[in-house]
């Protein structure tokens, strides 16, 4: 069983930075591999990134953020940080980390464990 707690959202002027980050309980989380994903109001969740297990070698990220956001892991610290930078008024939306065991995965439904979600809000 792995708990996921996110940290890190706000308000923020469009072209501003935010950094959040997805504090993991349990003594295996670097077997897992953990991704964001977001929610605009009256839309579908959508993929963000994700990052490889164990030492995070591999990321993945959606083309929509490709460039901006950097996702990283510390496995000492049982944390996942998705770096926000160059923000739009379009990412605005609630941000939810996601764990699962084994490969990279970028769809909600191949994730196990999910937290509760960050709003982050960004205005022009």
């Amino acid at each position: 069983q792995v708990q996921l707690v996110e940290s890190g959202g706000g308000l923020v002027q469009a072209g501003g930075s935010l950094r959040l980050s997805c504090a993991a309980s349990g003594r295996t989380f670097s077997g897992y591999s953990m991704g964001w994903f977001r929610q605009a109001p009256g839309k579908e969740r959508e993929f963000v990134a994700t990052i490889s297990s164990w030492s995070g070698e591999n990321t993945y990220y959606a083309d929509s953020v490709k460039g901006r956001f950097t996702l990283s892991r510390d496995n000492a610290k049982n944390t996942v940080y998705l770096q926000m930078n160059s923000l739009k008024p379009e990412d605005t939306a609630v941000y939810y980390c996601a764990a699962r065991l084994g490969r990279i995965a970028t769809t909600g439904a191949q994730f196990d464990y999910w937290g509760q979600g960050t709003q982050v809000s960004v205005s022009s």
